[in-house]
């Protein structure tokens, strides 16, 4: 009779996942959070997304573990397709540090916020039988997880001010990075996402989170991080605006087309037609007209003509910021999107 791997065994048995995408791209209520993302990355890859704040950089995380919904192309995770199979790349993959989706509790201590991790993958990430299994077998699964991922996050529990018991607003922003990466390998995941790894870190520091991060999918477990410095050694996924599709792709201008004709028949935007004609001046304003033409050029014509100027460069820079914004929202309306779902 040939044993059965018990669930920690299966999952530790695991191998990294395999990320690919195509013409990737998520929508929001106010525009494209990203789109045209490509990218092919061997099991145990080190993968970073990098791009300006508010251009999809979470939103391409959170779509690679199946928690936010894409909208164009596809992808494939560990042999999961995207977006058909969600729900099986959500068990396959481990969420890091990500603000305002996997936070940590500042009151909560080491020791516990590892125990209730414990609990919460023996509960729900293993099998039935394993919960009728005797309590001593259960707890020492637990603290062999516990241990495993400490060790692979290098996080020294006894090195902390208070050990075990140090609470988490005590730690410092490394050994906090260090102890949402344990939190997110004790489910043994074949995909580990990290946001903001290198956020507020020291350049001494920011070496070190690579480094663990490095030794992660030297293990195995495919690693996907934001940052805004990728190491020279990772396969580096932009969401910069030089990475959109081009204005004269047909592709892309069709999709604009079919865009603005939605919004025309919602009547968010006026229907195409002859512009409006302009009313002709009156006889008072028409001799004014003819006399400032006349009029010679001199310091308060120069002074116009800078204004003009002036006035033209304001709109344009205006524009650059209205499209920013627009795209900035797009990002954070998926992700508020995601968030309530």
């Amino acid at each position: 009779m040939v044993r059965s791997p018990r669930p920690a065994e299966e999952a530790h048995s695991r191998s990294g996942a395999a990320v690919t995408a195509e013409g990737l791209g998520v929508r929001g209520p106010r525009g494209w959070a990203f789109r045209d993302i490509s990218v092919a990355a061997e099991p145990g890859a080190l993968i970073a997304i990098t791009g300006p704040s508010g251009s999809g950089r979470t939103c391409l995380l959170l779509a690679l573990t199946g928690r936010m919904r894409v909208a164009a192309g596809h992808a494939e995770v560990g042999g999961y397709r995207l977006p058909r199979q969600m729900t099986a790349v959500r068990r396959s993959t481990g969420l890091g540090p990500m603000p305002g989706v996997s936070d940590l509790e500042p009151a909560l201590t080491v020791a516990e916020h590892l125990r209730e991790r414990a609990l919460l993958t023996r509960r729900f990430g293993g099998s039935l039988r394993g919960l009728f299994r005797p309590r001593s077998a259960r707890a020492a699964e637990s603290r062999a997880r516990i241990e495993d991922a400490l060790q692979r996050a290098g996080l020294d529990v006894d090195a902390l001010p208070k050990g075990a018991r140090t609470a988490v607003r005590d730690l410092e922003r490394l050994e906090v990075l260090r102890l949402s990466v344990a939190l997110a390998l004790i489910g043994a995941p074949r995909l580990l996402a990290v946001d903001d790894t290198d956020l507020k870190l020291s350049p001494a520091d920011r070496a070190r989170a690579w480094s663990m991060l490095r030794g992660i999918a030297e293990g195995g477990t495919t690693v996907l991080a934001v940052c805004s410095e990728p190491p020279a050694d990772a396969v580096v996924l932009s969401t910069g605006p030089h990475d959109r599709p081009r204005t004269d792709d047909p592709a892309h201008a069709r999709e604009e087309r079919e865009e603005r004709e939605e919004r025309e028949k919602a009547g968010d935007a006026p229907a195409s037609g002859p512009a409006p004609q302009r009313p002709a001046p009156a006889a008072g304003a028409s001799d004014a007209a003819s006399e400032t033409a006349s009029a010679p050029r001199g310091a308060d014509g120069a002074g116009g003509q800078r204004d003009g100027r002036n006035d033209e460069q304001d709109n344009e820079q205006g524009d650059g910021r209205h499209d920013a914004r627009e795209h900035e929202g797009g990002a954070f309306d998926a992700i508020a999107e995601a968030g309530r779902a």
